[in-house]
């Protein structure tokens, strides 16, 4: 592992120690663990967008665009 500084005002810094503190962990695992997920959801965002521009890009028919809408909804519980 490699040691690197950052900055962080002092609300963000308190509000790390406290979460490290709830979940038992160190201020580096707390963080290397926050930018762990938050790359995850950045790619999965890129890939979103990306997946939304090639659709968009291609004219679809209105009743095709219906189905995919009606599938892509959460069922109701």
């Amino acid at each position: 592992m490699e040691t690197v500084q950052i900055v962080l005002d002092k609300k963000l810094l308190a509000a790390a120690d406290r979460a490290a503190r709830r979940f038992k962990v160190n201020r580096s695992a707390l963080v290397r663990e926050a930018l762990r997920e938050h790359l995850i959801r950045m790619e999965i965002r890129a890939k979103e967008d990306r997946d939304r521009a090639g659709y968009m890009s291609h004219s679809q028919a209105r009743s095709e665009l219906e189905i995919w809408e009606r599938e892509a909804v959460w069922p109701e519980e």
